[in-house]
């Protein structure tokens, strides 16, 4: 069971982690790897509106993916897109990274290889990384625009659909973490972070939410 307050806590890390920008037509859009096959729906619900020519899918696998997926999470992700419609020829594979900052430099590396021209990116990640991964992309790849995009699920309804509400609000806890602590290592962007949220980031930190924290950044 989870408390009330815990539940409480994480809806308010929930809210800050997304960032709420509309969709809009970018040169591509990034489906960042993860255990939530989700992002591959919404990566293609976006190229169906239009929002992207060319679709990067890039994971390798991770202690939380291996089972689920076996074959690495870039090609689960492209082996969903193509079963919703989206044709193989707008899909590009990264298979090899196993952390953000990989996604990012990898994928960039197969669009430079493929001649696709960049300006802007349509980021799609699970909805509690909208702001981590926002905030690398502008320091990793700060020439281009970025567009973050996630499921348009509610807290619970997100935690009912992967099935297990502990694993995600530890894995919030662990997000907001590295908001805080990756622009000390020059991994991402400055973001403010209101006094309410790093309370109730401590808080859950101190129930136990801990599994997803960074163990010498905690």
């Amino acid at each position: 069971m989870i408390a009330a307050q815990a539940w409480a806590d994480a809806r308010l890390l929930w809210d800050y982690h997304r960032i709420h920008h509309a969709p809009r037509p970018c040169s591509v859009a990034i489906g960042l790897g993860s255990h939530d096959l989700g992002v591959a729906d919404v990566t293609a619900e976006l190229y169906h509106q239009g929002m992207a020519p060319v679709i990067v899918f890039t994971g390798a696998t991770s202690p939380t993916t291996r089972a689920r997926m076996p074959r690495g999470e870039a090609v689960h992700y492209r082996e969903r897109a193509l079963q919703l419609g989206v044709p193989a020829s707008a899909i590009l594979l990264e298979p090899r990274a196993t952390n953000t900052g990989e996604n990012i430099d990898f994928a960039k590396a197969v669009l430079s290889e493929a001649g696709v021209p960049v300006s802007s990116v349509l980021l799609v990640s699970k909805p509690y990384e909208e702001r981590r991964s926002y905030a690398m992309m502008r320091k990793l790849w700060p020439e281009v625009e970025v567009v973050p995009a996630s499921t348009s699920m509610g807290l619970e309804e997100y935690a009912e659909s992967i099935g297990d509400v502990r694993m995600v609000i530890d894995m919030i806890v662990g997000a907001l973490q590295r908001v805080l602590v990756l622009p000390g290592w020059g991994l991402a962007i400055e973001q403010a972070v209101p006094d309410t949220v790093v309370a109730a980031y401590e808080r859950l930190r101190d129930e136990g939410f801990t599994s997803r924290l960074i163990p010498d950044a905690a």
